[in-house]
């Protein structure tokens, strides 16, 4: 590992660099799949003279992604994607240990988030890797000048595909986008182990509560609610799930939980977690209704999930009681909990996803990115699914470092399958 000579980026401390780089190497000793995929990119160059902006949350996890793309010839430049995702250590160590330029902070406000997107910009990439749309969003309303060097880009999250939907509806989107998120290998096992894993792991730390005995409500029945739920569920909480999807909430109440209106489950909760993707879901006519002591957080991509402007107009002071805890006091005496700002609570006040995980979600972010750079001539302005070869081959690759072998079609099987002719 080469030790530059001036850091790269806007970073906390540089002083944190070596421990941030034991911590990436620990975190790539558990994601083989990426390894892998390193390996085959450093020997053919597929991404050769690709400038790749990124805005993740800065992790070990993600830094083991962008030293996968920069072992395949790729220039890349990286940023937050939440104020209080950023691993300040890891910054650190991609700035200083492995010449990546960083901007991110942990706790930037929003000025600096905004600024450090824009340092991202200003390296003008030709990919744009988001997790939240953020970045996409910034170049089109910003800096359209710069559209015409894009070939295309990746995108992590839930609530970034819809955003990029919404913008290939108004004939907006300004370049081709992969969303990574809708990949089986992603959505089905980053969102529902990843984040059920990692949100109750950030809810424990932040608060130390017991959720055994205790109610906790799940705000949406996706793949994130779903993981969620089942963690939930197997620490002995009573889970009741709010939904406004039918299908979902007929999903949810066969999966054994109760399924109520947000309005009902507000008087019961102990514990609230909003994973929607969508505008204050939480609000206040649900603040005025809860327990006193409940806790509220949010594992979605953007802390709108909750209505918090409503509820610092209801409360009559804020105490700090611990880190990323904020109780506020109602004017009947009632406190109500908030878990890190409303931001994500699994990267806020805990480590987000397991390694493990992310190795299948950031092995589909670098495929794409080499599909992307290989066939962009090919592809109009839309959002793509990841390309089911790219999946398929995710989940070999992880299915091979788990050592699990699984069966293959006979050609009778084969050709039973595509067959119209037999029948009983």
């Amino acid at each position: 590992m080469q030790l530059i000579d001036r850091p790269l980026g806007d970073v906390k401390d540089l002083s944190l660099a070596d421990a941030g780089r034991s911590r990436i190497l620990w975190s790539a000793s558990f994601m083989p799949v990426l390894a892998q995929i390193r390996e085959r990119f450093a020997k053919e160059k597929p991404l050769a003279g690709v400038r790749i902006g990124g805005c993740l949350h800065v992790t070990t996890e993600t830094a083991n992604l962008a030293l996968a793309l920069q072992a395949g010839g790729a220039e890349v430049s990286l940023c937050a994607s939440n104020p209080l995702s950023t691993q300040d250590d890891v910054a650190a160590a991609l700035s200083v240990h492995f010449s990546i330029p960083t901007y991110a902070i942990k706790g930037e406000d929003h000025a600096t988030y905004y600024r450090h997107i824009e340092s991202v910009i200003a390296s003008r990439p030709h990919m744009t890797m988001d997790d939240g749309c953020d970045l996409v969003t910034t170049l089109y309303n910003k800096h359209r000048e710069q559209l015409a060097e894009m070939i295309g880009g990746c995108e992590e999250t839930t609530t970034g595909v819809i955003r990029l939907h919404a913008m290939e509806k108004d004939g907006v989107l300004p370049y081709p986008v992969i969303a990574v998120n809708d990949a089986l290998t992603k959505h089905m096992f980053d969102n529902r182990y990843g984040t059920g894993q990692s949100t109750i792991d950030g809810i424990i730390r932040a608060t130390n509560v017991l959720l055994a005995g205790h109610a906790l409500v799940v705000v949406g029945y996706g793949w994130c609610g779903r993981g969620v739920a089942s963690r939930a569920k197997g620490l002995g909480a009573h889970v009741v799930v709010t939904e406004i999807d039918p299908r979902k909430a007929l999903e949810a109440a066969m999966d054994g939980f109760s399924v109520l209106p947000m309005r009902e489950a507000a008087k019961i909760g102990d514990v609230f977690v909003t994973v929607t993707g969508n505008y204050h879901v939480i609000g206040a006519e649900h603040f005025a209704l809860m327990k006193d002591g409940a806790i509220v957080c949010n594992s979605g991509h953007f802390n709108d999930e909750l209505d918090l402007d409503a509820l610092e107009k209801m409360a009559v002071s804020k105490v700090k009681p611990r880190p990323f805890v904020e109780s506020y006091k109602m004017k009947d005496g009632r406190e109500v909990r908030i878990l890190a700002e409303g931001r994500l609570i699994n990267l806020a006040a805990a480590e987000g996803h397991p390694p493990a995980v992310m190795d299948m979600s950031f092995a589909n972010q670098a495929l794409a990115a080499a599909h992307l750079a290989k066939h962009h001539g090919e592809l109009q302005k839309k959002v793509y699914p990841v390309p089911e070869a790219i999946d398929e081959e995710v989940a070999r690759l992880k299915l091979a470092a788990l050592g699990i072998k699984i069966d293959t079609l006979t050609p009778e099987q084969v050709k039973y399958m595509v067959s119209w002719s037999e029948g009983t």
